[in-house]
């Protein structure tokens, strides 16, 4: 059993290429609100140093993509392009 704060400093890892897309502390979740479910984690996307006119862009992580949730990291199936 894993509790939510344990969670939260996990990274996230693309399984395709090896890319640490972030850590869930920083991500959105996204919750179907008829069944509870998880749907999908917003991630902000690190790349831009900066932030045109308040914009945030985010990498979304479907949570069926989702492989492993290890001690360390969160395993993602994700193809990026």
């Amino acid at each position: 059993m894993m509790m939510l704060s344990e969670l939260g400093e996990k990274e996230i890892i693309n399984l395709n290429n090896g890319e640490r897309l972030g850590i869930i502390a920083d991500a959105d979740i996204i919750i179907d609100e008829k069944t509870g479910k998880v749907i999908t984690l917003l991630v902000p996307e690190k790349k831009l140093q900066f932030k045109l006119f308040g914009e945030n862009e985010n990498i979304e992580i479907p949570w069926h993509t989702i492989r492993k949730i290890g001690n360390d990291m969160v395993i993602v199936e994700l193809e990026i392009f």
